[in-house]
């Protein structure tokens, strides 16, 4: 059981650095910097296709992680 779980946590590990590194940047320069938060907030444009895909699926990874993470400490108890 802990050995399926570790393998789990780093395959899912894996895969989320790779969803990140494939995203997008939502901003560019000083000026993005600045002002990208409010954009992103108040902004009527919404992602489609593949960048609201990546989001998603960096979201469930994220939470598959979490939840890999919290089962094997539990396991290592």
């Amino acid at each position: 059981m802990q050995t399926a779980l570790v393998v789990l946590l780093i395959i899912d590990a894996i895969a989320l650095v790779a969803l990140v590194l494939l995203q997008s940047g939502k901003s560019a320069g000083l000026s993005g910097a600045i002002s990208g938060g409010a954009e992103q907030l108040f902004g009527k444009q919404k992602a489609r296709g593949l960048d609201l895909f990546l989001h998603r699926a960096t979201i469930i990874t994220g939470v598959i992680l979490f939840v890999l993470t919290f089962l094997l400490a539990y396991v290592l108890q």
